[in-house]
C-alpha cells in the first residue's frame, strides 16, 4: 500500500475533521464481529460501478450469514466519479498529473509528496 494504516487514518480524519459525528477507527478480523462490538446494524458500502455489485453482494450475504441482525446499504457514486478508482487517482499521481478536483486537499498534497515532481 501506498499509504500506511497510520497516514491512512490521519488523511481521512483530516478530511472528516469537519463532522465531529464520523468516528474514523481501524480494526482486525471480521467486520461482523467489529460491528457487534460496537453495537452497529447497519453497514453503508458505496458502489462506482455494477461491477463492483457482485463482490460487495457476496460480502453482504455472507455478513448477514454470520449474524442475521446486520444489514447492508448500497449507495450509487455520483455519475461524476463512477470511473474514479485509487489505483486511478495514484497512477496519474505518480505519473505528476493533475489530481485536484478527485481528492481532498490534504490527499493531494500527501500524494505529491510520495510523487514528487521531477
Amino acid at each position: 500500500a501506498l499509504f500506511n494504516i497510520d497516514e491512512r487514518l490521519a488523511l481521512i480524519r483530516e478530511t472528516l475533521r469537519d463532522y465531529p459525528q464520523i468516528e474514523v477507527d481501524t480494526f482486525d478480523g471480521l467486520l461482523v464481529n467489529y460491528m457487534e462490538a460496537k453495537g452497529a446494524r447497519v453497514l453503508l458500502r458505496g458502489l462506482r460501478a455494477v461491477s463492483d455489485f457482485e463482490n460487495e453482494f457476496q460480502l453482504a450475504q455472507m455478513n448477514h450469514s454470520l449474524n442475521n441482525e446486520m444489514e447492508t446499504l448500497f449507495m450509487m457514486t455520483s455519475i461524476n466519479y463512477g470511473y474514479l478508482s485509487s489505483s486511478i487517482v495514484k497512477e496519474v499521481s505518480s505519473m505528476r498529473g493533475k489530481i485536484d478536483g478527485f481528492v481532498p486537499p490534504c490527499v493531494e498534497k500527501a500524494l505529491r509528496i510520495k510523487y514528487p515532481p521531477l
